[in-house]
């Protein structure tokens, strides 16, 4: 019986094919990372556990396996959470990043687990303030007590975006603000007592502004008024030096006196 291959097509060896299925499957199915030698793992009801608690950790770990469902990083010392921090984990559904040492949350931090965060922890960290930008579309429950915010507009801003823990709402308190009288307060508190800090900041600015166009308009007046008592001072003097002059009159009088002795 002939070959229906022909001639000029090769055969492919049980080796070769066995190697293009393993190809295909790795395309088809990237392997899943394994678990940060600092953490612990646990496949709980299909779903993995990343548990990085008290591990003494000052960055997130970058390779976080990609099913990681829930993760917990709490009582670090992580410092910032840079841009991209989690977009590898699109299944990721709860974040706690509490009791660590956050001062920074970059712009892009949450990009790529927007969609799929349920819950996020931020409590008990260092961050004064956030980027607006920085929470953008998250539909997740965040906890943001217990940090020294500064009252401003921007978090007031992104706080309008936000759905906070209705637990802990009142433990986001203003450390400082715009003004000291809202220092110590709670900040839904202050802002639902109908002050905008966006106005404050505005009024802030302007008169910012208008001290500093009085200032510019005082010393142009000061400049005027010494350039005039300077060229006033100068025609004094000069007028006093043409009457010290000796007229044209007088100056002929002593030619005569001085023709008639001779």
């Amino acid at each position: 019986m002939q070959d229906r291959a022909g001639p000029d097509m090769p055969k492919k060896t049980p080796f070769a094919l066995l190697w293009s299925l393993l190809l295909a499957t790795l395309i088809l199915n990237p392997p899943v990372m394994a678990c940060p030698s600092s953490c612990h793992c646990i496949e709980k009801s299909g779903m993995t556990v990343v548990q990085c608690i008290s591990r003494g950790l000052d960055k997130i770990p970058s390779d976080l396996p990609r099913d990681t469902v829930v993760l917990l990083l709490g009582s670090n010392h992580i410092t910032h959470i840079p841009n991209h921090a989690f977009r590898e984990l699109h299944y990721l559904q709860e974040l706690d990043l509490s009791n660590n040492d956050i001062d920074t949350v970059e712009v892009g931090a949450f990009q790529g687990v927007s969609d799929s965060l349920h819950v996020l922890d931020l409590s008990n960290n260092r961050i004064r303030s956030v980027p607006k930008e920085a929470f953008s579309h998250l539909r997740a429950r965040i906890s943001l007590s217990n940090n020294p915010w500064s009252c401003e507009c921007t978090l007031q801003e992104v706080l309008r975006e936000l759905q906070l823990d209705p637990e802990t709402v009142n433990e986001v308190v203003c450390h400082t603000a715009a003004q000291e009288e809202y220092a110590g307060k709670p900040v839904i508190q202050v802002l639902d007592s109908g002050i905008n800090f966006c106005n404050i900041h505005h009024k802030t600015t302007d008169v910012a502004m208008f001290v500093t166009m009085f200032g510019w308009f005082t010393m142009v007046i000061a400049y005027v008024i010494y350039y005039v008592r300077h060229n006033q001072e100068d025609a004094r003097r000069h007028l006093e030096y043409l009457k010290s002059l000796p007229s044209s009159s007088q100056i002929s009088k002593d030619f005569d006196t001085i023709s008639t002795v001779l």
